[in-house]
Formats: C-alpha cells, sequence, structure tokens
C-alpha cells in the first residue's frame, strides 16, 4: 500500500513544484527603488496635510475654549483629545506606510503589519481604558456638584 501512495505522492509534489517555485521567488522579490520612494514622498506629503489639519483644528479649539466657559472648557478638552488622537493616528498610519514602502521582500511586508496591528491594538486598550477612567472622573465630579448645588438650595428653604 505506501508503495503505490509514494508514486501518487511524487506526482503531486512534481506537479505543483512550478506554483511552490514561483511562491518562493515571490516571498523573495525586490520592491523597485523608484516605487519605495514614490510612496514615502506620497506618505510624508500627506503627513504633513495632516500636521496642518491638526493646527488649524487646534487653533480653532483654542478659540472656542476661550469664548466659552464651563462645560464648554470640558467638552473643548475633550475635543482636543480626540484630535490629538486622530493625529496620532494618522502619523501612525503615514510611518507604517513609510516603513512598508521600506519592505525589501513580502516577508518583511508582512511583518511589518503585523507589528503595526499589534501596535494599534494596544494603543486601543490603553485609550479604552483612559477614556472608561476620565468619564468615571467626570461622572463622579458632576454628582458631587449636583450634590452640593441640592444642598445649597436645601440649605436656604430649610
Amino acid at each position: 500500500m505506501t508503495t503505490e501512495t509514494n508514486p501518487v505522492l511524487d506526482s503531486v509534489k512534481q506537479a505543483f513544484a512550478p506554483v511552490t517555485e514561483a511562491f518562493t521567488k515571490l516571498q523573495n522579490m525586490e520592491v523597485p527603488e523608484a516605487a519605495r520612494e514614490f510612496v514615502k514622498k506620497q506618505a510624508e506629503t500627506a503627513k504633513v496635510r495632516a500636521a496642518d489639519l491638526h493646527a488649524g483644528s487646534e487653533k480653532v479649539t483654542a478659540a472656542i475654549e476661550t469664548a466659552v466657559a464651563g462645560s464648554v472648557s470640558e467638552a473643548a478638552k475633550i475635543s482636543r483629545n480626540i484630535q490629538q488622537a486622530f493625529y496620532q493616528d494618522a502619523e501612525a498610519f503615514f510611518t507604517g506606510i513609510d516603513k512598508l514602502a521600506s519592505a525589501k521582500s513580502l516577508n518583511e511586508a508582512v511583518q511589518i503589519q503585523s507589528d503595526m496591528v499589534r501596535a494599534r491594538g494596544e494603543l486601543f486598550v490603553s485609550r479604552a481604558k483612559a477614556t472608561s477612567e476620565y468619564l468615571g472622573k467626570l461622572v463622579s465630579e458632576g454628582a458631587k456638584t449636583a450634590q452640593d448645588n441640592l444642598s445649597k438650595v436645601y440649605s436656604k428653604t430649610a
């Protein structure tokens, strides 16, 4: 029985040998320098534009923050944090594209991509934790303020 399966296995291996060889060559295929440079330049231009957009949004937030006080100040802080997160995400994205453009093989590109995905996941978890702590603090302070205001109202009527 084993003597019959070995020739079949050998013929299957021989039939798929060109595909296996082509896949091996594809993994080690060199990415042209001109293509890598083009992607790097485009990523750098987009990075500069993202920085300009971020600076503009900072100015708008600062104007809103100085024009209105109280709870709007807290909303502006939240807005600023969201803008900062978007800017950091854009910066990380363009840095990742720059790294991917530097990859000289498919294997290197896959490794860079998996590192980027892992880093994004870790950042998401830390942001979620910070957000829940911040919201808890906000609710706690809001409840304390409401309680103080209610006690002032009741002490005046009593």
